[in-house]
């Protein structure tokens, strides 16, 4: 499970050297848990970490949680990909694109604490949570969020129209929207 790049600097080079030292392991661990295959979830790593590497000017600094989660995030998701096409998963039919009534971005104005939203988010399938951490948390584009995750962008604001309604839902049972 080597890969090898040609970096284009040597901070680069450390940063990279650096992510794939500390976490292989971990991402490791996270893909076999999905994909219950040894040999998959080496594959998974390494398609990972093309990702990652693809996206290495977006990493300040490799040691934070924000970059953990980054990385882990990736390997869910092409596990997750990997194991779809494996049984031949087909993708859910959009039902709708009807704008939500309610509006996270105020909710959160609005005086909700970030750590009660936050954990919400964990409360979302693994599909919708990658989706809206990249666009929220990683402020990536839609078409960035969907190349990370090797789905289209009209699938990643999909998942992130289901993402934000579920979560609205969760903060209305919560009573903390006016």
């Amino acid at each position: 499970m080597i890969v090898f790049f040609v970096l284009s600097s040597e901070s680069n080079s450390d940063k990279f050297e650096y992510l794939y030292r500390k976490y292989k392991n971990l991402l490791l661990r996270k893909a076999y848990d999905i994909l219950k295959n040894q040999s998959s979830a080496e594959d998974a790593v390494s398609e990972a970490y093309i990702r990652i590497y693809k996206n290495l000017d977006k990493i300040d600094d490799p040691a934070s949680n924000r970059s953990i989660a980054f990385a882990v995030t990736i390997v869910k998701n092409v596990s997750l990909t990997m194991l779809s096409k494996e049984k031949m998963i087909l993708p859910e039919e959009y039902d709708e694109m009807r704008p939500d009534s309610f509006n996270l971005e105020e909710s959160v104005l609005d005086g909700t604490s970030s750590q009660r939203i936050y954990s919400m988010v964990e409360q979302l399938g693994e599909e919708l949570r990658s989706v809206f951490l990249l666009r929220y948390a990683y402020d990536y584009s839609l078409k960035e969020v969907g190349a990370l995750l090797n789905i289209s962008e009209n699938s990643a604001a999909v998942r992130l129209h289901r993402a934000k309604k579920k979560l609205a839902q969760l903060i209305e049972k919560e009573g903390l929207c006016k």
